[in-house]
């Protein structure tokens, strides 16, 4: 499947542009945020806690603009054309 993956600050950086259309096939949001971590060496740890039960550091990760934390957390399911954005911990405007 197809997802919308949008990247913030040093997480932009790492991926080299904003917007990316991902193929996948994770079924959850923890599925896609591993995948992504070893498909990007630069993303390696950033996304996804070392003990693997929450999100690295303060990210935020957002499904169809609702925080996947107030959802599922990791477990939260993922379908066809979801948007999926990444916030890194401290990131600001």
């Amino acid at each position: 499947m197809q997802l919308e993956c949008v990247f913030f600050g040093p997480f932009r950086d790492a991926v080299g542009t904003k917007t990316v259309r991902y193929e996948t096939t994770a079924e959850t949001v923890g599925g896609l945020l591993r995948e992504l971590e070893a498909d990007v060496p630069e993303l390696d740890g950033e996304l996804v806690a070392a003990d693997g039960a929450g999100l690295a550091g303060d990210t935020v990760v957002t499904l169809d603009k609702r925080n996947i934390m107030h959802i599922d957390g990791l477990t939260t399911r993922v379908h066809e054309d979801d948007v999926i954005r990444l916030v890194p911990s401290v990131y600001g405007g």
